[in-house]
């Protein structure tokens, strides 16, 4: 089979595209042949070296769709549409970055969908991050008010569409004036333009504080965005688009305001059911969930793919499609 593997960190030229032996799946696993696959951060941090723990060479790739080829214990049958997602993928074993890919049965989903390859693609762990985020990180409840910090990013736009569907109401930021029309037409009751300072803004018009805040800049907003949460509210930190994993001083009496909750969230396959996602993927494919998609591009265009996440333009989730 055909596979892009990494061998170093560096830029998009690292990434080499290498036959194969395609995998054999042991019981318990699942060869799928692999249609198409979203892009992850996790990805672009692996690949400029900021994953210490992935051991190289590796065929990177946390998801995938495709149809099964091979289900030694049984579990699916063969042609069965799936997804597949986490568990190692990628990380510990060789991931989606190929023409097929070998994977957990447990993290395997059967899906019934006529959705084409390149729209379902974009699904798997963009739906399973959100629900995590607001059902474990955040444990919203309908009529809440959700302030997504990070809005225009994939995880944001996605949020703010399955918050809405949740019954509640969204604040949603963006640092530029540019992009509010595109907030606005995505769901958002309310767009901020962040300065990094959203504090004093929040608290004006909501002066309790908001429910809940879902993090997705990270460490270099996330003790502002505790100041922005009323008592007993929750702010969970999922992504760091702001490319900072540590903060250089936290004062957990000082930071985190009296009766405050500091969440994370960085779960996996376990924390969606199959049904959830099934839902999920039913609703985009009824028009009742918008998900905001990015370019499109095949297997052989993948460096180009890493190379607009450089370059931050993807404005949405990219999906390469591999048949």
């Amino acid at each position: 089979m055909k596979a892009w593997r990494l061998h170093e960190p560096g830029g998009p030229g690292a990434f080499v595209l290498e036959d194969l032996p395609t995998p054999g799946p042991e019981p318990g696993w699942v060869l799928i042949k692999v249609a198409a696959f979203g892009l992850n951060r996790s990805e672009w941090f692996t690949r400029i070296g900021e994953s210490p723990t992935v051991k190289l060479p590796r065929v990177l790739g946390i998801e995938c769709v495709g149809t099964v080829v091979r289900a030694p214990s049984g579990e699916l049958e063969e042609g069965q549409r799936v997804a597949a997602m986490m568990g190692g993928m990628g990380r510990e074993f060789d991931g989606s970055y190929a023409e097929y890919t070998s994977v957990p049965a447990a993290n395997v989903f059967p899906l019934e969908t006529e959705l084409p390859w390149d729209v379902v693609g974009a699904l798997p762990e963009m739906l399973q991050t959100c629900h995590g985020s607001l059902h474990t990180g955040l444990g919203v409840e309908p009529g809440e008010t959700l302030l997504i910090r990070g809005g225009t990013s994939s995880i944001g736009l996605t949020t703010l569409a399955m918050a809405k569907a949740a019954g509640l109401r969204v604040i949603s930021t963006s640092r530029s004036d540019a992009k509010v029309d595109v907030l606005r037409k995505a769901g958002a009751d309310e767009v901020v333009i962040d300065d990094g300072k959203l504090g004093p803004t929040i608290r004006h018009d909501c002066p309790a504080g908001v429910d809940r805040v879902l993090e997705l800049i990270g460490t270099t907003t996330l003790l502002d965005s505790l100041q922005c949460v009323r008592p007993g509210g929750v702010v969970c930190m999922t992504g760091i688009l702001g490319g900072e994993w540590e903060l250089a001083s936290f004062r957990p009496m000082g930071h985190i305001p009296t009766g405050v909750r500091l969440t994370s969230y960085s779960g996996g396959a376990s924390d969606i059911s199959r049904e959830d996602l099934q839902r999920y993927v039913s609703l985009v494919e009824r028009g009742e969930l918008t998900i905001r998609t990015g370019p499109v591009w095949s297997f052989d265009q993948l460096p180009l793919a890493h190379q607009a996440m450089d370059e931050n333009r993807a404005n949405g989730k990219m999906v390469v499609v591999v048949e």
